[in-house]
């Protein structure tokens, strides 16, 4: 990638950038279903951990990757949401005048998701801190389990890009990610750990990128992390990033000779 085109790629990321936070109240809410993660389900199954498996003594801290992951995988999904409202108004195809790269203007989406992602996992992090979880793997763990995430909310915003240039309906992305929601947040460790999950839901989760993340993350942030576990994760999300990129790109090529 060109330098023109990664400066034009961080112009169009500011442009997005601005308007998230001329509407703060976006990010308000979209901290609201993690607290209720964390303070409800923190309290309600806080003796599981008795049950052995979690490799800690608090449900906690257990709990505060995986939510961190899950609100990662449920704001990106939404990322198709804004790329059809630009289409709707018009603003797409007024860029597809201009000599502005065609790579940047898809992949500013796809950045300014990422740097969302990461201010929301950054602030998920430290309310579950406040409420009295522990991270013994320190400032790097975190770091590991913020950039997992957004290699996750890439690996969704990208194909969810992807599918509102294809579908181009509202109603056909809100159907399409309920029902991809809950099978991807519950086939993974969120809320259980893998010892204690019928065989079965243990081997689709090895292949669900959801758990990679959350697998990374906790292995990360615990005392004795397995690095092995957390590269192997992290390359298979990277691997992933990179084709969801390069998927939407190809398909916003396809747009672009539709209009």
């Amino acid at each position: 990638m060109s330098t023109g085109t990664l400066v034009q790629t961080w112009y169009m990321t500011q442009r997005q950038l601005m308007a998230v936070i001329r509407q703060p109240v976006f990010l308000a809410i979209s901290l609201v279903q993690p607290v209720i993660w964390l303070f409800l389900f923190g309290n309600l199954f806080r003796e599981v951990v008795e049950l052995g498996g979690f490799g800690t003594t608090s449900y906690l801290d257990y709990l505060v990757p995986g939510i961190v992951v899950m609100s990662a995988l449920g704001s990106s999904m939404w990322a198709g949401m804004g790329t059809l409202e630009e289409i709707e108004r018009g603003t797409l195809n007024r860029f597809l005048t201009t000599p502005v790269s065609r790579n940047a203007l898809m992949n500013a989406n796809v950045v300014q998701n990422a740097l969302g992602t990461a201010v929301q996992s950054l602030l998920i992090a430290l309310l579950g801190r406040m409420a009295g979880a522990a991270f013994p793997g320190g400032a790097v763990g975190l770091l590991v389990l913020v950039v997992a995430s957004m290699l996750l909310g890439t690996v969704f915003g990208a194909l969810s890009n992807a599918l509102g240039m294809l579908v181009r309906e509202r109603e056909s992305i809100i159907g399409i990610n309920t029902f991809l929601l809950l099978p991807l947040t519950f086939l993974s460790s969120s809320f259980m750990a893998p010892d204690r999950m019928p065989s079965w839901m243990r081997h689709v989760a090895d292949f669900n990128p959801v758990d990679w993340a959350m697998v990374a993350g906790r292995s990360a942030l615990s005392a004795e992390p397995d690095w092995s576990v957390v590269l192997g994760r992290g390359g298979g999300l990277l691997v992933l990033a990179v084709v969801a990129v390069g998927l939407s790109t190809r398909t916003f090529r396809a747009y672009q000779k539709s209009v």
